[in-house]
């Protein structure tokens, strides 16, 4: 979330840039100083009151060693009587502080100088294209037929024993999937990422470091007698790890990567566009997470577009990159770049990756901070990125490599699945 300080440096500021976004802040920022100032009187009312208290409660001893009983006596009413205006001055302290934080938690983080103005997916701005298009004859089937061709995914079944958007991948469908999630943890590593294995459920204080909470809670798939999330992704309990963590500055930046399974309820989707892998609510992906000094998240941006860019040249399939727009992009993202790849049958890009720098807003939330040389804390950039998230990943596979005579495995992948064609 935003940070108090950055809001009373430029107020005005902070409305122009989430106007970026599509967010009217001028009530919300309004309230917020507006309680900062209600804050800070009941901060110096509830100090000035405890300090009187001190000197009155430290009076009372002296008095009635002097015989003056009806003077302690007095004292001690005082007490009494600033004790309970304290008391109301806390709770109006805390009450200042509880609503703030309920209104930080509803405002969005600013998008960063370098966002393109616009409102819907119609205003990104194409950054990047690369990798060879497929020529296909118009006999070219989708892979949802191709999948069901060559035995490879099972949608019915998963209707069958769970509800649609739940596929049951079988034998070489299978291995492919375990290929590229392989593939994929090998070539982070390989960039330096460290391997995480975390839980895929988590409590409601990581759902709200990430700021999938309260934002996203309809999205999110809930354990109810735990009070457990299944994740939307590795993001969420890989960043958490460093919540309430002071981390000192040499041990920065953080590498993480991780493979999960993601669910996401995805409440409302329906139509062509969530045809077969196109959209579903289990899916795999590998996740790349950084904390970062801020000075240096920019740079570490590039860094992880370059490696997203670099899986998808090795797979040889078709991309774009495209800088998202205000009004496109997460509510907690100053930046974002998704990359999409060509599916060729249904002549249609598709989104296989998002990366996004969060700057400190993320990091306020978590309290995720680094110690400099200086002894001072201040608060990380946190930034993350799919690389990769596998259902468009493998439909484009499947469409875009199918020939008369099966479907062509890439030949980063062949050490994986240990097979070079899909017949």
């Amino acid at each position: 979330m935003l940070t108090i300080q950055q809001i009373k440096a430029d107020p005005q500021l902070i409305i122009d840039r989430l106007a970026v976004k599509g967010f009217d802040a001028k009530e919300p920022i309004a309230r917020i100083l507006t309680l900062d100032n209600d804050r800070r009187t009941a901060q110096l009312e509830n100090d000035s009151l405890a300090a009187e208290q001190n000197k009155l409660a430290a009076s009372i001893g002296a008095l009635m060693k002097q015989g003056k009983r009806e003077e302690a006596e007095e004292a001690k009413k005082q007490v009494a009587a600033l004790k309970e205006a304290q008391k109301l001055a806390s709770t109006r302290l805390a009450a200042a502080e509880d609503e703030t934080r309920e209104i930080l938690l509803s405002v969005p983080n600013i998008p960063c100088e370098a966002v393109p103005a616009g409102l819907t997916a119609a205003d990104n701005v194409v950054e990047k294209t690369g990798g060879p298009m497929p020529e296909l004859g118009d006999d070219a089937l989708p892979h949802w037929d191709l999948a069901k061709k060559y035995n490879l995914i099972d949608f019915d079944l998963g209707v069958k024993i769970t509800g649609a958007g739940f596929p049951v991948y079988i034998g070489k469908g299978a291995r492919l999937q375990r290929a590229l999630i392989q593939f994929f943890l090998d070539e982070a590593g390989k960039a330096g990422y460290t391997e995480i294995e975390p839980p895929y459920v988590v409590n409601e204080a990581s759902g709200y470091g990430t700021g999938q909470l309260p934002d996203k809670e309809g999205q999110m798939y809930l354990v109810n007698e735990d009070r457990l999330y299944l994740i939307p992704t590795a993001e969420v309990p890989v960043t958490n790890l460093y919540r309430d963590v002071i981390i000192p500055a040499d041990k920065l930046p953080i590498k993480n990567c991780a493979y999960s399974a993601c669910f996401r309820r995805e409440a409302g989707s329906y139509g062509k566009d969530v045809r077969g892998l196109n959209r579903l609510h289990q899916f795999d992906k590998v996740e790349i997470v950084r904390i970062e000094k801020p000075e240096d998240s920019y740079a570490a941006l590039e860094e992880m577009k370059d490696h997203v860019q670099g899986l998808l040249d090795k797979l040889g399939l078709p991309w774009h990159i495209l800088r998202l727009c205000g009004g496109d992009m997460s509510f907690t993202s100053a930046i974002t770049f998704d990359f999409e790849v060509w599916s060729a049958a249904q002549k249609r890009w598709l989104e296989v990756s998002s990366v996004s720098n969060f700057e400190t807003y993320q990091a306020n939330r978590l309290k995720c901070r680094f110690r400099g040389a200086d002894k001072k804390t201040q608060l990380c950039h946190t930034l993350n990125g799919s690389a990769l998230a596998l259902p468009r990943i493998v439909a484009a596979i499947l469409e875009d490599f199918q020939t008369p005579e099966g479907i062509v495995v890439p030949e980063c992948l062949r050490p994986y699945t240990h097979f070079d064609i899909i017949d």
